[in-house]
């Protein structure tokens, strides 16, 4: 606990100068880049980067998660979005004795069906949209302490008649102390580049997303505390409007104040662990709190919670999170190893 107040006062003295050097919305190239497939994760917040867990696809956010344990693991999440939106993400993983470990998955969104309709209006027919992602991924333990991660991760995407491709890439460090307890872990997101644009604009870089997460489990109680930081490279994350854009209004968001600013770039866990086969968790996301209340009513926007536990040699997972008050995401994660039949 001592840990996690110490690093969590550093880390927000270390953010301050970086949340106030910039204004940006929010954008990104490729939408299933940045979504949270894992169940756990999402739990949490939707985002931590120093939380191990026995699902493949946490490693979409640290590549450094992935160690020996994941031997002989396949893991398959879905998580039927808003709207007609749904997504997913199957993987397996390899360990190599002197070589380390290896991961190969798969992500796919859909973006349901659309109308077709020409110049004038006219109904043509149907269309469809969605986008695919193959990850490779390594890890290394480099000593007892740190393992370092990479993952490689070509993607493809379709609108109607136009498509794209690109390829993103992860870079990822994780500590461990000696008794486990407490974690830590960074993580560069989703650098890279389109390789072909949808039309004949210019091939667009892919915007990184530099992230730092910490995670404490106490030693006398089954509860662990996590905290990451994300967009450490986007400045402050709030949304300006211009006067020309809706005369005489402004957004409440261009009246906050330092500390508000630097919430918007953090994510909160909590999980209840009384034993290895199950365990409870909660989250806060100030971000998505933030840009997504409505000004009569916030309820329980940001925040997310979730469970999970072990039957027979599966590993079950589910998470909810509040994105809106119109809508609400539901994740679902199972995970077996295959050597243990």
């Amino acid at each position: 606990m001592k840990n996690l107040v110490k690093y969590f006062c550093i880390l927000i003295a270390a953010l301050l100068p970086v949340t106030l050097s910039a204004q940006r919305g929010g954008e990104a190239t490729y939408m299933l880049l940045h979504l949270t497939h894992s169940s756990k994760i999402a739990s949490l917040g939707g985002n931590q980067v120093g939380v191990a867990g026995n699902d493949l696809s946490i490693l979409l956010h640290n590549p450094a998660l992935l160690d020996s344990a994941f031997t002989k693991q396949i893991s398959i999440s879905y998580v039927p979005y808003l709207a007609d939106i749904s997504y997913g993400y199957a993987g397996g993983a390899w360990h190599f004795e002197g070589i380390g470990t290896f991961a190969l998955g798969f992500g796919h969104i859909g973006y349901g069906d659309f109308i077709a309709a020409d110049e004038s209006g006219v109904q043509t027919g149907s269309f469809s949209a969605g986008e695919s992602m193959i990850q490779i991924s390594y890890s290394r333990r480099l000593n007892r302490h740190f393992t370092a991660g990479a993952s490689l991760k070509p993607v493809f995407s379709r609108i109607e008649g136009y498509s794209s491709w690109g390829i993103a890439g992860d870079l990822g460090l994780r500590y461990e102390s000696n008794n486990k307890l407490f974690n830590a872990g960074i993580s560069l997101r989703n650098f890279g580049r389109q390789i072909s644009s949808y039309s004949s604009a210019p091939a667009e870089s892919l915007p990184a997303d530099l992230q730092i997460g910490l995670s404490q489990k106490l030693a006398h109680a089954p509860f662990r505390l996590s905290l990451s930081a994300q967009d450490l490279l986007s400045g402050a994350l709030s949304y300006t409007l211009k006067e020309t854009d809706r005369p005489g209004t402004a957004y409440e968001n261009d009246k906050e104040n330092n500390a508000e600013k630097v919430l918007r770039h953090l994510t909160f866990g909590l999980e209840f662990i009384p034993s290895n086969n199950f365990y409870i968790a909660g989250g806060l996301n100030p971000r998505r709190r933030a840009d997504l209340k409505t000004e009569s009513k916030a309820s329980t926007v940001g925040f997310t919670w979730g469970f999970g536990f072990k039957v027979y040699k599966f590993n079950f997972a589910y998470a909810s999170g509040r994105y809106h008050l119109a809508g609400t995401s539901n994740h679902f994660t199972v995970s077996t190893n295959i050597s243990s039949f």
